[in-house]
């Protein structure tokens, strides 16, 4: 007998989970709320689709928070080498760029997702859009959707859920299964910005003469519980504070040091080519008449922004001393006051709790209700970390959910079922 599994979520791990129990030989059923499926992952992908990332396997780990088996072991199984394999295989060729990226040749995504979205009904997948999930009848044994024509019940013998974060909410994701499993005793950690921008408070003179100007060639670190992060990147100058790439990387510490102390401390590094040492012995050299924004000029190559940083810091008292300006130029001190919207950030922490999964990421409580994606409680930076991990936990819900229908199918063999036949039962009955 064909066992039946309802994937509740279209983005990249739903998606993925969905081709990898349908090539196992289960039915699949995949919900979506949206009218179209992976409008998040078309989104990211605008700007260049980051699919993965091709440092050491090790180090790539080491992005993720926490660093735990229940996200580590998926992604091993599923590294960045056999996600590009994967994509291949749809017929995307990819290519590993100067940041060690790796990027679809046509650098978009929908020639990748059209590709997909085709092997998954050459597979079976039956595909129900406009269907939102709204949580479980009184019984708990099924699933209740909104639908336009009216709120439907579905059966199924086990379910995927990959509902995601609530970054971009307006693409579907909102969050609001966070109540609905909660209701049920999951527990789960609240969901809050990640990749996102930091507020700072500038002064309205900086932000007027500044505002949307990129911080290029600089480093960035922040301590946190004793450890020192650093990332090496660009960022941009906003109204409220400081977005790009390298607070992206920096979000983890920098929130949890804003969620125990009320604000945080950014370290910048605005000449990162240049040792402390260099710098000390150029800035003892006699300024003459040259003001002092010039005499760095000249002798630093500093630009205005990076001077508008240091006034912004020091106001009218710079240091003096070449010892002291050139501490200051290595290591700036900007204080980060709080986390812009998630509504505005790229994704979000929090989620499930790891300890509440099995390996396979099933929840421990609820046999047969598996979970992964940005539900899960980790947290990782732009640079195809993300998708990676969506991509890796959508195939191990996948193959767990595969493997728990087959095992029940196994110990009820023999039996009379609720489906005696092979044949697509109906899907749907009106509540």
């Amino acid at each position: 007998m064909t066992q039946s599994l309802a994937i509740i979520g279209g983005g990249p791990a739903g998606l993925m989970a969905a081709e990898t129990a349908s090539a196992a030989g289960i039915r699949v059923d995949l919900f979506d709320a949206m009218p179209t499926l992976g409008r998040k992952f078309l989104l990211a992908g605008r700007g260049g689709l980051n699919l993965s990332h091709a440092e050491p396997l090790e180090t790539f780990l080491s992005r993720y928070r926490p660093t735990m088996d229940l996200i580590a072991d998926p992604v091993r199984a599923f590294s960045p080498t056999r996600i590009r394999a994967w994509a291949e295989s749809l017929g995307i060729n990819t290519f590993v760029g100067s940041s060690q990226r790796v990027f679809p040749e046509e650098m978009k995504a929908a020639p990748l997702l059209r590709a997909w979205l085709r092997r998954l009904r050459e597979q079976g997948v039956r595909i129900h859009a406009r269907h939102r999930w709204i949580g479980f009848d009184q019984s708990h044994h099924h699933l209740l959707f909104s639908t336009p024509e009216g709120p439907l019940k579905v059966t199924a013998d086990a379910i995927i859920l990959a509902l995601g974060g609530a970054s971009w909410p307006h693409l579907g994701s909102d969050g609001s299964w966070q109540t609905l499993l909660t209701e049920q005793g999951i527990s789960v950690h609240p969901l809050r910005s990640s990749n996102c921008g930091f507020k700072v408070n500038w002064d309205r003179h900086f932000i007027d003469r500044f505002e949307g100007t990129p911080l290029k060639s600089i480093a960035g670190s922040t301590l946190w519980q004793g450890e020192v992060f650093q990332q090496r990147s660009e960022c941009v100058i906003s109204q409220e504070g400081l977005e790009g790439g390298l607070i992206y990387a920096l979000a983890g510490p920098l929130r949890e040091a804003i969620e125990a102390k009320g604000h945080a401390v950014l370290t910048l590094d605005l000449l990162p080519d240049w040792s402390h040492e260099k710098i000390r012995i150029k800035l003892a050299t006699p300024q003459g008449k040259l003001s002092q924004k010039n005499f760095l000029r000249r002798t630093l190559r500093l630009s205005d922004i990076k001077w508008g940083l240091l006034r912004e810091v020091f106001k009218e008292e710079l240091p003096r001393t070449p010892e002291a300006l050139a501490q200051n130029l290595k290591a700036l001190p900007i204080v980060v006051t709080a986390m812009m919207g998630i509504e505005r950030a790229i994704s979000s922490a929090g989620g499930i709790h790891l300890q509440e999964l099995s390996k396979d990421l099933m929840l421990k409580r609820k046999p047969g209700l598996f979970c992964c994606g940005e539900m899960l409680d980790w947290d990782a930076p732009t640079g195809g970390y993300l998708l990676t991990a969506c991509l890796a936990t959508g195939r191990t819900a996948g193959l767990g959910a595969a493997h728990w229908l087959k095992t029940l199918n196994a110990s009820l063999e023999g039996t009379s079922l609720r489906h005696s036949s092979d044949q697509p039962p109906p899907l749907e009955s009106p509540l």
